[in-house]
């Protein structure tokens, strides 16, 4: 993917890393940041937090906001992006419904919370996407592993354009 090399390329140059925080991804954004030669220049930290408890536990996301909203929201993938800016300057988050069960009207499967934050003076700036995989799940053999996929490509996608509104030197000319 092209937006790799460019992620890389931006947090090189502005001397920042990233971390991560996956649920419905399961860590292949991460898979995916570590598929390109010197990653290890720009990631500093990633987790896989499936569970609830692991949102709490290491990235302070608030019990009653899980209790209240679920997993899946606004409120949590924003919490998300927050706690993870403990561990980088730069932090991507996702949290979805990868199906083919626990979707509903209010939240079908392939709906996704992308959190992106970043240090700004020592502020976090935080901005959380909605997105919806159109993955058809009666056109797609493993629909699950698809919509993963394209959660995660949607999730980089659109990492470069929060470093590009929130760091000078990358806006595109």
């Amino acid at each position: 993917m092209e937006v790799l090399e460019e992620i890389k390329e931006v947090l090189i140059k502005n001397n920042l890393k990233i971390a991560c925080a996956e649920s419905c991804t399961g860590g292949l954004v991460s898979s995916y940041l570590t598929d390109i030669s010197g990653s290890s220049a720009y990631i500093e930290q990633n987790f896989v937090t499936y569970s609830n408890a692991a949102k709490t536990r290491f990235l302070g996301v608030k019990k009653q906001t899980l209790d209240t909203l679920g997993a899946v929201s606004y409120e949590v993938a924003y919490q998300m992006a927050l706690g993870l800016l403990n561990y980088a300057p730069v932090s991507l988050a996702t949290t979805g419904i990868l199906g083919p069960t626990g979707g509903s009207k209010e939240k079908p499967v392939g709906l996704c919370y992308m959190g992106y934050g970043i240090l700004k003076s020592d502020k976090p700036v935080i901005k959380v996407v909605k997105f919806q995989s159109l993955i058809n799940q009666n056109e797609c053999l493993n629909t699950r592993v698809e919509i993963k996929k394209d959660i995660a490509q949607n999730a980089l996608k659109n990492l470069i354009g929060f470093l590009r509104e929130n760091i000078p030197s990358c806006k595109e000319t």
